[in-house]
C-alpha cells in the first residue's frame, strides 16, 4: 500500500506561481508513474500532468501545457508540480495520484492510489 500527501496549495494572484509537492510512503518498491489531477467547481476531473519512473517521459494536459511543469525526486519519494502564469480558471482542488504500472497515461482509472488533495485558489 502506498500513501500519497500533497502539500503546496493556497492563494495566489493571477500570474503568479504555485509549486504543489506529493510525498509517498509507504511500500512504494518497484517503478511507479505519478500523475496530478484536478477538480475545479462544476467541472469533471481533469487530467494535469503525468511523470514516469525515470523521469524522461512527461506529459502534460492541454491546457497547462507550456505553464505547468512535473518533476520527481526519487530519492525523496515525491513528485512536484510547478505552476506558472496562473489563471483562475486554475482554481481547483489538486490530487496527486499514482499507477504501479507505470504507464503514465491521462486515464483516471489506471491510478490505484490517491492523495487526499490539495486546494489552489487563484484569484483575478
Amino acid at each position: 500500500q502506498v500513501q500519497l500527501a500533497e502539500s503546496g496549495g493556497g492563494l495566489v494572484q493571477a500570474g503568479g506561481s504555485l509549486r504543489l509537492s506529493c510525498a509517498a510512503s509507504g511500500h512504494t518498491f518497484g517503478s511507479y508513474s505519478m500523475a496530478w489531477f484536478r477538480q475545479g467547481p462544476g467541472k469533471e476531473r481533469e487530467f494535469v500532468a503525468s511523470i514516469t519512473w525515470s523521469g524522461r517521459y512527461q506529459y502534460y494536459g492541454d491546457s497547462v501545457k507550456g505553464r505547468f511543469t512535473i518533476s520527481r525526486d526519487n530519492a525523496k519519494n515525491t513528485v512536484y508540480l510547478q505552476m506558472n502564469s496562473l489563471t483562475p480558471e486554475d482554481t481547483a482542488v489538486y490530487s496527486c495520484a499514482a499507477d504501479r504500472s507505470n504507464r503514465a497515461n491521462s486515464y483516471v482509472l489506471n491510478y490505484g492510489y490517491w492523495g487526499q488533495g490539495n486546494q489552489v485558489n487563484v484569484s483575478s
